[in-house]
């Protein structure tokens, strides 16, 4: 009897095993179609469509419902010999403003340019040219942040060490422009630095009366993780 049942209980876990893996083969097959289609949908083909694409993965991340589909291995092999992102942006260099995850790409997406208030220093406007004229990227977007230290420094006008003073040269424009108000500030900020994009590059402004390239931005919120646009 001993047997029997041994043997019963063997074959029933020989079945669960089975069914287990044609299950797990099942998915493995599914699986890539899946990432093949999300991927799919990445693929923008104006501007216009680049940048509703972003704030598509931004509604994504504040309602927790990632899909990061270009964030594997798979992803990382095939870009490495290339790359094509879609969008550039000049961002804030602040730890808490992860511009990939916030709007939910991944390898070969997005090409970033970080600085501490999100200023477009020479350097930074040569990197955006490179990212748009060459490597094709449709939308230009400055990314400021709710709470920024850098515009907030900038209104307190304190001395500092080194050369963190340097970036209020870049940011005392919007400051004075709100009137000391730091909300206001950083809005103004990301406008002022999005204008000196598009019409003090002349490699920008070229794309962007061809219409292969738009320049918007925009602030996140650093509590809710919702980017709001700013009118330029």
């Amino acid at each position: 009897m001993a047997d029997r049942q041994d043997g019963a209980v063997s074959r029933r876990d020989w079945v669960k095993r089975a069914a287990l893996g044609a299950g797990a083969m099942a998915l493995g097959a599914v699986g890539p179609r899946r990432l093949v289609a999300q991927e799919a949908r990445r693929v923008a083909s104006t501007p216009a469509q680049a940048l509703a694409q972003l704030y598509e993965g931004n509604r994504r991340f504040v309602a927790g419902d990632l899909t990061s589909p270009t964030r594997h291995m798979a992803r990382l092999r095939e870009v490495a010999p290339k790359q094509a992102p879609f969008a550039a942006f000049l961002g804030c260099a602040d730890s808490r403003v992860p511009i990939e995850i916030v709007f939910d790409q991944g390898f070969g997406d997005l090409f970033v340019t970080r600085v501490a208030g999100n200023v477009a220093t020479p350097e930074v406007i040569g990197s955006l040219e490179f990212g748009t004229a060459v490597l094709g990227a449709q939308v230009l977007y400055v990314l400021g942040h709710s709470a920024c230290g850098a515009v907030s420094a900038t209104a307190k006008g304190a001395a500092v060490p080194g050369q963190i003073s340097s970036l209020y040269y870049h940011i005392r424009p919007a400051v004075k422009a709100a009137g000391g108000d730091v909300d206001r500030a950083i809005e103004q900020n990301v406008r002022l630095q999005a204008e000196l994009l598009a019409e003090a590059s002349p490699v920008i402004a070229g794309l962007v009366k061809e219409g292969r390239l738009t320049v918007a931005g925009g602030v996140y919120d650093l509590l809710s993780g919702q980017v709001r646009p700013v009118s330029l």
